[in-house]
């Protein structure tokens, strides 16, 4: 009373205000007090208010709270005042007695309408950023809490102003980075409600390394031994990378999976665990499934879950499945989460299955599982994650429905019975008397032949022993048995749960499968069963027996190959016209898609119901429904005569498709060789225009040559005009000589040349003859490959022309080099010096042809010399092996005879132990004897039957 007293400034005396009153004096202190002390005071008054009257203070003061916020930046105790108190006011986080007074609707409201009041200038959130940029904890800390509190009012219309604000996202990133634990936790906060169905924003803090400081505030603070921050990271990190695929495939690339292993490491004393570790672990396993949801893009979600196999994820989270004593519900969200980690991805699931559980012996976690599964004591929760993770393990897995199915066909059975297989464990669940455990052994065993028809038929093969003394029956059989005596046989739970596995079994089964259909109609109580099923008037809760029946029904005429006389196509469908009437038929068929637990289980792949009643639909059933109920309704319509053109139609097709395949390969092959052919038509090109560079060259080379060959006789006969002496002839004629050697030898060469090219042509001819047949043999093929080879064959034939033209270029050049050699004929006399020069060069390639031949005689001995030191080798290592045995073999026997003298010379030792008593017992006789006074010989080599003599004198003497 004295405070309020000295906020009116009144008396003591008197009535006392009201808090409007009091709320309206302050706020007009507020307004135009000039000293900020006087200021800070009224704000201070306002906020001590603000819980009681938060109706009065919002109306009256935000304002000038707000006002304050603009004009007095300078001082953060009183702008922290004007922060507090717009929390109040905005806030619903009312202690208990204001909740009593109030109720929540009105609570609601008055926060959602101080917000919109409050954001409806942009400008108040972008202050508000900016004060939230501050260092000082008394700004900083309630500027937090009121942007969360703005956020949570109106979320959207808040995440808009802060998202085009500049720089609006980054400044609240640093609130990550505060050393204040206490502003960091509530920016956590913060953030959590800024990202809140938002992918922009979303993006705008992964790429802000929130992910690198989330996991580092999750490592300080413990992991999963961590408080309530952990769960705030781990909330937050949920709503950053939940339905977001960028953030997902940032994640991965940053290697953050790697650092979510340590998360999952558990001890062996799991009992005890607090409250909040099972809720952070909890909240790990989710945030693990969230990056393989089977909702994701297949590439994203296979990269994820190959990452996480590398490193060693998917080994932490199966050791966690295997391990004891961990709470119950985390165990079953370790068994969903590890279900969509190896989910599709062969590499996971070959992992999963070389899983052993630590027993002793060791079992397959698969078989463990599967007990569990089919174990009724089991909880609900826990049967149904079994279920799934069975689901996904096979989930495009071939080599794991194979081995599935192998351990039920008779050649794998173990017979001496001390292993159970998943095989036994799924048969044992399909007929035991818990309904429960018969649709999870049906619905696993149908997941175990889906789209895969080679298995379908392997399973037709097993045999089950019924009783002891009946004859054994197949397992199709034993189903259909169940189905038809199910109301019969007394059963735990729903009998109509039972006997829809059985169908979605039968149906898997049967579709797409003709050999089954035929072993299935084989049976004559099959098919009147059906019929009568579907003809009756039962309540609504047999309809969807009816409509699986029905279902059943329809895939046996659907995928009948008429190989049975009694049960064809159009037998049965007059059976169904008869006895229960198409339009019928096709109502009862669609009961199944219009059922709610069908729509349910439609939805997404995991098996989640509410209570066990309500288990009725598998995911991938639904698929096959959808698939089929509009071909049966089809197939049910046609008449015989549709049916044959149905048969013959595909007939047709099937040979249309075979000629198809054959003309494509043709085709294929026409195509590869028209490729080939072009390269080869490009080669001679190119070789083609080198030859006629080259001939073009030796050419004006030849012509250089005659000229070079003219003025020499020209000035030879001016020599031998003008000088007559002898010796300046001979000086002449050496001159001659040495130019005619030179000249020979280019000639030389130019032979060779010559020689050689004549031969690349004739190489060049055969090629083009070949081409021309191969192009003429292809000439029936279709009219786009007849056009490119007749440009082939008319390119070749421009080749052709210029090839002759090159080869009667040649021929001039070779008659020129004839004449030319005729002329110098004349001086091969004096050209007796260049002989020497020839063979020389014909001992050079003499040589060259002999170290050629050494070379490869030395190479040949050289191989044959490898080839002995390695059958030597070969030899010496057969003789080391059987060595080594030998050596094993003696050791065996050393030790056997080490053995021996161990024992013999312990025997020894127990004899001479005899001796010495013996010894001591003569000796002790003959000291009696003696006393006695009878002779006794003390000799050593005294025979022991005279001692035994003595020894009897001795005892007579005795006696006497």
């Amino acid at each position: 009373m004295n405070f309020l007293r000295g906020v009116m400034g009144g008396p003591s005396a008197g009535p006392q205000p009201s808090g409007a009153d009091t709320i309206q004096k302050l706020c007009d202190r507020v307004a135009s007090s000039t000293l900020l002390d006087d200021r800070r005071d009224a704000v201070r008054a306002l906020k001590s208010l603000s819980k009681k009257y938060r109706l009065e203070v919002g109306i009256q003061a935000m304002e000038h709270l707000i006002h304050v916020l603009q004009t007095d930046r300078s001082d953060s105790e009183i702008i922290g005042y004007a922060l507090d108190t717009l929390y109040n006011v905005i806030s619903n986080d009312l202690e208990e007695e204001e909740q009593e007074e109030n109720s929540a609707k009105q609570v609601d409201d008055l926060g959602s309408q101080f917000t919109e009041i409050f954001i409806k200038q942009q400008e108040n959130v972008t202050l508000l950023l900016t004060l939230v940029e501050e260092f000082d904890f008394h700004v900083r800390w309630p500027g937090v809490k009121l942007l969360t509190s703005l956020l949570k009012q109106q979320g959207p219309q808040v995440q808009q102003i802060i998202l085009v604000s500049p720089m609006g996202v980054s400044r609240l990133m640093d609130l990550l980075a505060d050393s204040r634990e206490v502003i960091r936790n509530d920016g956590v906060l913060l953030l959590q409600q800024l990202t809140k169905s938002n992918a922009a924003i979303q993006k705008i803090v992964a790429f802000e390394n929130a992910f690198e400081r989330l996991l580092d505030i999750i490592t300080e603070e413990g992991n999963s031994d961590g408080g309530i921050v952990v769960e705030d990271c781990l909330l937050l990190l949920q709503n950053l990378l939940k339905n977001n695929n960028s953030n997902q495939n940032f994640f991965k690339e940053g290697s953050y999976i790697q650092r979510m292993k340590p998360w999952f490491e558990v001890g062996d004393d799991n009992c005890g665990w607090s409250a909040q570790k099972v809720t952070n672990l909890h909240l790990m396993l989710q945030l693990v499934r969230v990056l393989v949801s089977p909702t994701n893009p297949p590439g994203a979600t296979s990269s994820c879950q190959k990452a996480m196999f590398h490193c060693g994820l998917l080994q932490q989270l199966c050791t966690i499945l295997m391990a004891t004593g961990v709470p119950a519900d985390i165990l079953t969200e370790t068994i969903n989460t590890v279900s969509e980690v190896i989910r599709g991805c062969q590499t996971n699931q070959d992992y999963f299955a070389s899983v052993n559980a630590p027993s002793n012996p060791p079992r397959p976690a698969i078989v463990v599982l599967l007990m569990s599964m089919v174990n009724e004591r089991q909880p609900f929760v826990l049967r149904c994650a079994v279920l799934y993770c069975f689901q996904c393990f096979l989930y495009k897995n071939q080599k794991g429905q194979g081995e599935i199915v192998s351990t039920l066909l008779p050649s794998t059975i173990d017979a001496t019975g001390n292993s159970v297989s998943a095989g036994q464990l799924l048969c044992g669940g399909l007929f035991s008397t818990d309904s429960l455990s018969n649709w999870c052994a049906a619905v696993a065993l149908a997941h175990a032949l889906q789209e895969n028809a080679t298995l379908k038929e392997q399973l037709l093969r097993v045999q089950l022993a019924t009783s002891i003394g009946n004859p054994p029956v197949s397992l199709l059989q034993q189903c259909t048995n169940i189905l038809s005596q199910g109301d019969k046989i007394d059963r735990r739970g729903s009998k109509v749960q039972t006997r829809v596995g059985l169908l979605m079994l039968l149906c898997t089964w049967l579709s797409n499968c003709s050999i089954a259909v035929t072993h299935f109609l084989h049976n004559p109580a099959n098919v009147p069963f059906l019929t009568g099923q579907i003809a009756e008037n039962l309540g609504e809760e047999e309809q969807l027996v009816q409509g699986l029946c029905a279902l059943l029904l329809g895939i046996s005429i659907y995928y009948n190959d008429n190989s049975l006389e009694n049960y064809r196509k159009e037998k049965l469908k007059q059976l169904i016209e008869k006895r229960i009437g198409r339009e019928n038929f096709i109502e009862k068929l669609g009961f199944i898609s219009k059922h709610e637990l069908y729509s349910r289980a439609a939805q997404k792949p995991q098996p989640s119901f509410s209570s066990p009643d309500h288990m009725m639909f598998d995911h991938e059933f639904t698929k096959l429904v959808k698939e089929l109920e509009g071909v049966i309704s089809k197939a049910i319509y046609k008449s015989s005569e549709e049916d044959k053109k149905e048969e013959e139609v595909k007939k047709t097709l099937e040979q249309h498709d075979n000629i198809v395949t054959h003309y494509k390969k043709v085709i294929r092959e026409q195509d590869q060789e028209l490729e080939e052919l072009k390269q080869r038509i490009n080669t001679l090109t190119s070789q083609n225009e080198q030859l006629q560079a080259t001939v073009t060259q030796q050419v004006s080379q030849i012509q250089q040559h005659k000229d070079q060959y003219n003025l020499l006789k020209v000035q030879l006969g001016k020599d031998t005009q003008h000088h007559n002496s002898h010796g300046e002839t001979f000086q002449m004629n050496g001159i001659q000589t040495e130019e005619v050697s030179k000249l020979k030898e280019e000639l030389e060469e130019w032979k060779n040349k010559h020689e050689l090219l004549q031969g690349q042509l004739k190489e060049k001819d055969s090629v083009i003859e070949k081409l021309n047949s191969s192009q003429l043999e292809m000439g029936t093929t279709e009219q786009s490959s007849q056009t490119s080879k007749f440009g082939g064959l008319e390119h070749n034939n421009e080749l052709q022309k210029e090839l002759e033209m090159l080869r009667s270029q040649i021929q001039l050049q070779s008659v020129e080099i004839s004449k030319l050699q005729m002329e110098n004929q004349k001086l091969q006399v004096m050209t007796t010096t260049a002989d020497p020069m020839l063979g020389d060069s014909g001992a050079t390639a003499a040589t060259g042809s002999e170290l050629e031949g050494r070379l490869e005689q030395e190479i040949k001995e050289l191989k044959s010399q490898v080839k002995a030191l390695s059958e030597e080798k070969e030899s010496l290592k057969q003789h080391l092996d059987s060595s080594s045995s030998t050596v094993a073999i003696l050791q065996d026997e050393k030790s056997k005879l080490q053995r021996e003298v161990a024992e013999s010379k312990k025997e020894q030792d127990d004899l001479l132990v005899l001796l010495a008593d013996q010894d001591q017992k003569i000796s002790a006789l003959k000291i009696k004897l003696k006393d006695l006074g009878v002779p006794v010989e003390d000799e050593d080599d005294t025979e022991s039957g005279d001692q035994g003599e003595e020894d009897e004198d001795g005892d007579e003497e005795e006696q006497d």
